[in-house]
């Protein structure tokens, strides 16, 4: 049977966006995946055949040999017998899709329960707390990648109670949920009654009731503490991306699993450059004389400087192209470039003899002698006597 194009299995425009693909296939995944299908050999080979489309799609080799060639282009990606789930997990896990969580955690919010089995929703709602974090780059470094060691303060176990929040190590079962951390709200609306599960209000889900409360950590079971955390900067990030630290969060109430630390990439302002994605632009003053005689000058560059030729007669605003000297593309061996656009400098301050070196460089200044020609200065003609 043929295969169908993937574009159109997972309903998007050959010109869609990584974003725009990832939200297709999360809809599609969401709909068809197995384990809400039970038994449903239809809803199966949909949810491969979107996950073999998404795999292709979303890695830009291969799309660009799909987009050039068509399914022949990927001939041996998938081995002789179809969609190798394999191959798909290597390539785009599901946090990447459906976040931190998972479809396991998308599952029990639109369901009431995980489809994978696993943990309780009371131990997972343990899990620490995310912190996120600024850190300020200059362009150099962002040139070049850096390392960075920053001190943070996170919650952490308490020693006192062993992370119990406890005084005496001792809990007891909630008794409003039972120890599930769950219980059954009953609602009226126009359709009739509803019934939900919601997070036990007396033990906050976590199924179990600390009487008497540790000293040291007032019942929470952890305290703050500092930290200082090792953090690798790829060369070529930009404003507003993260890095994702996991594991090295908040640590969880009553032995929950830690969250993760996001660091926030932002950009300090440069004194010469400003930045388009990985290519830099800067403004660079030149004489009247290098202007119409050309000139070699130099440039600065943000591992220092480099040489750049003046062509005779470059006008005030013209822009020059310095192939590689930008910013490195992330995980990638290629660098945007320079536009060096040229600002020609009018002297304010002249000495006697300049000015009748002026004055004289004055008798040349007819019609005739200016450039870039005839057509443009006939709109003027008026204004040269």
């Amino acid at each position: 049977m043929a295969k169908r194009d993937y574009y159109e299995v997972l309903g998007v425009e050959k010109n869609a966006s990584e974003s725009e693909i990832k939200k297709a296939y999360r809809r599609l995944a969401m709909k068809y995946h197995p384990d809400k299908n039970k038994d449903d050999k239809i809803a199966e080979e949909k949810f491969k055949e979107s996950s073999e489309a998404y795999e292709v799609l979303s890695d830009q080799n291969k799309r660009s040999k799909y987009d050039q060639f068509g399914h022949a282009g990927l001939e041996g990606a998938f081995g002789r017998g179809g969609f190798s789930w394999g191959d798909f997990t290597h390539a785009a896990d599901f946090s990447d899709i459906f976040g931190s969580g998972g479809l396991g955690s998308i599952f029990e919010s639109l369901f009431g329960g995980s489809p994978f089995g696993g943990r309780s929703r009371s131990a997972r709602s343990n899990r620490g707390e995310d912190l996120q974090i600024s850190l300020s780059l200059t362009l150099e470094e962002i040139s070049k990648g850096i390392d960075k060691k920053i001190k943070i303060t996170v919650k952490d176990t308490c020693e006192k109670c062993n992370g119990t929040g406890s005084e005496d190590g001792q809990t007891s079962t909630c008794q409003q949920c039972h120890g599930s951390g769950q219980i059954m709200r009953t609602t009226r609306s126009l359709f009739g009654q509803m019934q939900t599960v919601v997070t036990c209000p007396s033990c906050h889900g976590e199924g179990k009731i600390v009487k008497n409360r540790c000293s040291k950590c007032g019942g929470d079971g952890r305290i703050n503490k500092s930290k200082t955390i090792n953090v690798h900067i790829p060369a070529g990030v930009s404003e507003g991306q993260y890095i994702r630290l996991r594991g090295q969060g908040n640590t969880g109430k009553r032995g929950g699993t830690k969250g993760d630390i996001l660091v926030l990439i932002r950009e300090k302002e440069h004194k010469i450059f400003e930045r388009n994605d990985a290519d830099l632009i800067c403004e660079f003053p030149i004489s009247f004389s290098q202007a119409t005689l050309g000139a070699d000058i130099y440039v600065p560059v943000l591992s220092g400087k480099i040489k750049m030729k003046i062509p005779p007669g470059t006008q005030s605003g013209k822009v020059f192209r310095l192939k590689s000297q930008g910013l490195p593309h992330v995980n990638s061996v290629y660098h945007g470039d320079l536009y060096v656009k040229i600002i020609v400098i009018t002297p304010t301050k002249l000495n006697s003899e300049e000015k009748e070196l002026f004055k004289e460089l004055r008798k040349f200044d007819s019609e005739k002698k200016l450039q870039p020609g005839k057509s443009f200065f006939n709109k003027f003609r008026e204004f040269f006597v």
